[in-house]
């Protein structure tokens, strides 16, 4: 018999993804959990594995654009394509031929979600129950905008809900609203010699949508302090070998920020906070997110409940999903739910910038380059490990007093970290 191998259900609001490349060639056998192909979509890279073994034949190509539910290949099982095919004398054994994939059978007008993935399909029943039969148009603003079609008022004739009642909720809801105009077609310039044109992968994309879509929302404002990192640098250099030894992990800079900013958002909680619609949603948790570069782009996995983790936890982590995203082997949820961004310009050289807000966060801490610069301590002049730190935030919710109380909170406790182990 003959396994159709679909996209499955790719996580919220992603819809659908490329395929980077096949890890099996056409005609090759597999077996379960064999790696098939490498999905990419606008959040994550993923692999698709074989839940059944045979022989492999590939529908889509390597590069097609492939939607949750759509079939991509098939997998003939022993058997398979000869079972399909009229009784006849079986050849020697020597004579039998590779099976050829079994012809399709003719397409039956019959309901589309039959040749959905069943997750898929009993979301889309679901939805379709709640609130009818959707168009392209609503699926697409829906998803582009994560919303449940099951929480936005229908108007439409029996129940429908239309393209102009989600408009409508999210202009009540003070969400961004992106709709497609169709623009006239511009003549493509020509490429001079020199130039290449390669197409944006879809991370890529994603990233810009959401740099500008945070610089259109957000009235971003930045602040700057610095920091004295003698006394880090010295319990640093004074435990690390313990440490490794302990814990099995290096102890790098990024736990002290982090501890740092923890203890700073119990202090300021509002930099830890969201604007959802006319309201503000406080936390009580700490979903941190790290920004790791790539060869594919930024991203940001997140370190969930960071609160309540230790220096080595923290540094294990941020070591795993750090190697993750350089494998390009993230997961959706590793990526999902940040409440607060770090990011480190300081590893490629930088000496200050102007972190862009990770929406719909409201705050952005930035590192940058430790360098010895000369500074007056107690009315002498001393030469001092110094850094510049950033916070970008977002002045419709913080305002400039708790944005510079926030970044001082962090300063005090890094020039004194007794008061990070103390959690004081």
């Amino acid at each position: 018999m003959t396994f159709e191998v679909r996209i499955p259900t790719l996580g919220e609001s992603v819809t659908e993804g490329v395929i980077v490349r096949w890890a099996k060639q056409d005609g090759e056998a597999v077996k379960p959990d064999d790696v098939l192909l490498e999905l990419e979509t606008d959040k994550a890279s993923m692999e698709l594995p074989a839940e059944r073994a045979g022989v492999l034949r590939i529908v889509k190509p390597a590069g097609e654009k492939v939607a949750v539910g759509e079939l991509v290949a098939r997998i003939e099982e022993d058997g398979g394509a000869r079972a399909a095919a009229p009784a006849a004398p079986k050849p020697p054994p020597a004579a039998l031929e590779p099976p050829s994939p079994a012809p399709e059978p003719a397409p039956k007008p019959a309901a589309p979600a039959a040749r959905l993935a069943p997750a898929e399909a009993e979301a889309a029943s679901a939805a379709a129950r709640a609130v009818g039969p959707l168009s392209p148009a609503v699926r697409r603003l829906l998803a582009e905008h994560d919303l449940d079609p099951t929480l936005v008022p229908a108007s439409g004739k029996g129940g429908r809900l239309t393209k102009e009642d989600v408009l409508a909720y999210l202009e009540r809801s003070a969400r961004p609203v992106r709709i497609e105009v169709p623009a006239a077609p511009k003549p493509s310039a020509p490429l001079v010699e020199g130039e290449e044109r390669v197409p944006m992968s879809p991370i890529r994309r994603r990233i810009a949508e959401r740099l500008v879509q945070a610089q259109r929302t957000a009235a971003i404002l930045t602040t700057f302090n610095e920091i004295d990192m003698s006394e880090v640098i010295a319990l640093r250099a004074e435990h690390k070998e313990r440490f490794q030894k302990q814990h099995g992990i290096g102890l790098g800079f990024m736990s002290f920020f982090a501890r740092a900013c923890i203890a700073a958002v119990r202090d300021i909680p509002v930099v830890n906070a969201e604007i959802r619609g006319d309201d503000i949603v406080y936390r009580k948790f700490v979903h941190l997110g790290v920004a790791v570069g790539t060869e594919r782009g930024l991203v940001v996995p997140v370190l969930h409940h960071a609160e309540r983790m230790s220096f080595a936890e923290i540094e294990r982590e941020i070591a795993r999903l750090a190697g993750l995203a350089r494998d390009g082997k993230l997961k959706l949820d590793d990526l999902a739910g940040g409440t607060f961004t770090i990011s480190n310009g300081g590893v490629y050289g930088s000496l200050l910038s102007t972190p862009i807000l990770n929406p719909p966060q409201s705050a952005i801490l930035g590192m940058h380059k430790i360098e010895k610069r000369p500074v007056v301590v107690e009315d002498q002049i001393a030469i001092r490990p110094m850094m510049y730190v950033a916070v970008s935030y977002d002045h419709r919710l913080v305002d400039g007093e708790q944005a510079v109380t926030f970044l001082v909170r962090v300063k005090e406790r890094l020039e004194d970290p007794e008061r990070l182990l103390l959690d004081v």
